[in-house]
């Protein structure tokens, strides 16, 4: 592992506010009870653009960056105010977004083509510190020697979900590509009528991160290619197991890799604890054109379920690949159609607390082994173009929690899988002999 020279230097703050000022109509935004669902937590992704350019068209670049996301917040203002907790709604205040201008003393080549620790790239990211004055959303710009930049954008996950913040940096590249927003798909603001806050409603629990002299969490990046997710899909499809436990339907990319991966973690927590242990994923799932509500598909806040796939410590003979891969589709199905009975949103969000509270009951009695998954394959961070072309790579950093994030290779074909696992269940993970044979290691 070759350590990446760099050092950041943060040499500009600022608050961002929207072009226009906020009309008094929409002055507050109103959460909905799925976002009071939602962990409270900021989560980052950077975006890279591979550049040989001088300092004056950086210079122009960071100015195009920065008015253009002034523009944008006038479309997405709830991401320029600040949430009054215990009012559950967003004062659209338009305080702004804030931004941050780094200074990076390296090239962005040694980020795309090296070897780096995943904790390297945490210093690309704002530092949140939560407060009731918190800004909702934080930017970062990062500008290597060479002119290439690292995008970072930090959202507060309690008011929207991955999607949305996708969405939004792609309008915001959008604007600042066509220098203005008029080409730009407005977003909607209506979810909580759809589903009004609840009194007395917990957040998801996210795994807790370790304590002082605990255990560290070790954060590695595994690539899974096209051939590799193709070898997996022949497995599952065929290639091994009996008639009874091969996978019933064509499993998709993000299935056979979470299988895989499941698998791994089914193993060596036998290794660990020196008996095989139940599990059960949770698989987050974009809900938006799934459900039988009108909900529109650019509907800003958070609108996800998560499924949840178990494995009983009393089935030996079924942890293959196949029958993981069968118990997770079965898993996602059974959510999904579950989501579609709901005729209005106070049922469907009952069907969502059901679902989370089962699994922090299986978190309480501490009998289970819980895995967080992420999947934010086929979002589209690979088009957010501001003008001088598509990203090279775009990235999360190192999560000090045991969780695994999916993303897509640059091709599409792949998926980076980011595993944040405690250190001795990294070093028996990374060293699974499926995990070997099918992934490069980062």
């Amino acid at each position: 592992m070759v350590e990446l020279r760099t050092k950041v230097k943060i040499v500009s703050r600022k608050l961002i506010k929207p072009a226009a000022p906020t009309p008094p109509h929409p002055k507050s935004y109103k959460t909905s009870s799925i976002d009071q669902l939602a962990p409270p937590a900021y989560v980052p992704f950077i975006l890279y653009y591979d550049a040989n350019v001088d300092k004056n068209e950086v210079d122009e670049r960071i100015k195009r960056l920065e008015k253009s996301l002034s523009e944008i917040l006038t479309l997405y203002y709830p991401l320029a105010g600040r949430y009054i907790k215990d009012k559950q709604l967003v004062d659209c205040n338009d305080e702004g977004v804030e931004y941050l201008e780094a200074q990076v003393s390296g090239k962005l080549a040694q980020v795309l083509q090296g070897e780096l620790k995943p904790e390297l790239l945490n210093s690309l990211v704002p530092n949140v510190m939560p407060s009731e004055t918190t800004p909702l959303a934080f930017v970062q710009v990062n500008m290597f020697e060479c002119g290439g930049l690292a995008i970072a954008l930090e959202c507060a996950h309690f008011i929207i979900d991955g999607i949305t913040a996708t969405t939004f940096f792609n309008a915001w590249a959008k604007a600042c590509k066509a220098e203005g927003v008029n080409e730009v798909i407005h977003p909607t603001f209506d979810l909580a009528s759809f589903f009004p806050p609840r009194e007395n409603t917990m957040p998801m629990v996210p795994p807790k991160k370790p304590g002082p002299g605990a255990n560290p969490i070790i954060t590695k990046r595994f690539v899974f290619n096209k051939a590799a997710i193709s070898s997996l899909k022949a497995i599952a499809k065929g290639g091994a197991g009996d008639s009874e436990s091969l996978s019933k339907r064509q499993p998709s990319r993000v299935v056979v890799v979470t299988a895989l991966i499941w698998k791994a973690l089914i193993d060596v927590n036998k290794a660990r604890h020196g008996h095989l242990r139940a599990s059960t994923i949770c698989h987050s799932l974009n809900l938006r054109g799934k459900t039988a509500l009108s909900i529109p598909d650019n509907s800003f806040g958070n609108f996800y379920m998560v499924a949840n796939a178990r494995f009983g410590r009393d089935n030996e003979s079924k942890f293959e690949l196949p029958d993981l891969v069968n118990a997770l589709e079965d898993s996602i199905k059974n959510g999904l159609d579950d989501c579609m009975k709901p005729q209005n949103g106070d049922d469907l969000v009952s069907v969502l607390t059901k679902s989370l509270s089962e699994v922090g009951e299986e978190r309480e009695r501490g009998e289970t082994d819980i895995y967080m998954f992420s999947s934010w394959c086929r979002f589209p961070f690979y088009e957010a173009d501001f003008g001088w072309g598509k990203p090279a790579w775009m990235s999360i950093v190192a999560i000090p929690m045991e969780i695994i994030g999916m993303f897509d290779t640059k091709d599409g074909d792949g998926i980076e899988a980011w595993v944040s696992l405690h250190e001795q269940a990294m070093l028996l993970f990374q060293n699974y002999p499926e995990i070997k044979a099918f992934t490069s290691q980062i």
